[in-house]
């Protein structure tokens, strides 16, 4: 399998998993336009997707969903709340827990997080024929015991680093802004999510990315520090709001 982002941050997130002749796009945050120009980048079209997966509704993730399904006939798949508060009418609705087969060696896990949106799912790749495992996640408040359960034994991890605690509570933010971040329902910290790897069996993992790692609350040099010296991974990449990251293999 090989995972690539189009753009990580709270200005618009798309993240593409690969794994055969499947090409499986999660969440898309940007205009039709600049969907198109981030695939170029990475010598891809839209007719190169196979299906589509949406996380949540919130504009940074599903902004535009709604157009690119009218340019693109593949299918969506996305959660009944999350479908409603877009507004979207054709789709095929998945839950947490589910399986779903996307082709002969691909299947989906959905996962449930806990996030203020109506139904936020987040995502477990399976390729079959090789029992690799890859997850996405992002945009959950607080780590639960299904989320640990879920999210062990991994080849691959794209995993949020959103926030220093320290940065959001001495930033720019409102006070409620800082809250909603900071809360149950908001973003993992660096700290939330170091604590997560502490907690999981991590000796599969050949490769972590720290993803939706916030401009004004956190910096990309402290998020690489922190996975120096407390991750022993064998490749370790940051994903960036303009560039994403390229192609990586897991």
């Amino acid at each position: 399998m090989q995972l690539a982002s189009l753009g990580s941050g709270s200005k618009g997130n798309a993240t593409l998993l690969r794994c055969g002749e499947h090409c499986v796009l999660i969440d898309c945050g940007f205009s039709l336009r600049q969907l198109e120009l981030r695939l170029q980048k990475l010598s891809l079209t839209l007719t190169d997707l196979t299906a589509i997966l949406v996380t949540h509704e919130h504009s940074d993730h599903g902004a535009g969903i709604g157009r690119l399904q009218s340019c693109c006939n593949v299918p969506l798949l996305t959660s009944v709340g999350t479908a409603r508060a877009l507004g979207l009418q054709q789709y095929q609705a998945i839950c947490g827990g589910q399986i779903i087969v996307l082709g002969d060696d691909l299947q989906l896990q959905a996962v449930t997080v806990p996030h203020d949106a109506a139904e936020p799912l987040q995502f477990v790749f399976i390729q079959t024929d090789r029992d690799r495992r890859v997850g996405i996640l992002t945009d959950c408040g607080h780590v639960t015991t299904h989320m640990k359960q879920a999210f062990t034994g991994l080849n691959g991890l794209l995993l949020e680093f959103n926030y220093d605690e320290s940065m959001l509570m001495d930033g720019p933010y409102p006070y409620h802004l800082k809250r909603r971040v900071g809360g149950q329902l908001g973003h993992l910290s660096n700290a939330q999510s170091l604590q997560l790897l502490q907690q999981i069996d991590t000796r599969n993992l050949d490769c972590l990315i720290a993803a939706h790692i916030s401009e004004k609350n956190n910096s990309p040099d402290l998020v690489q520090q922190l996975l120096e010296t407390h991750i022993d991974c064998r490749h370790t990449v940051l994903a960036s709001q303009q560039q994403g990251f390229a192609w990586v293999e897991i």
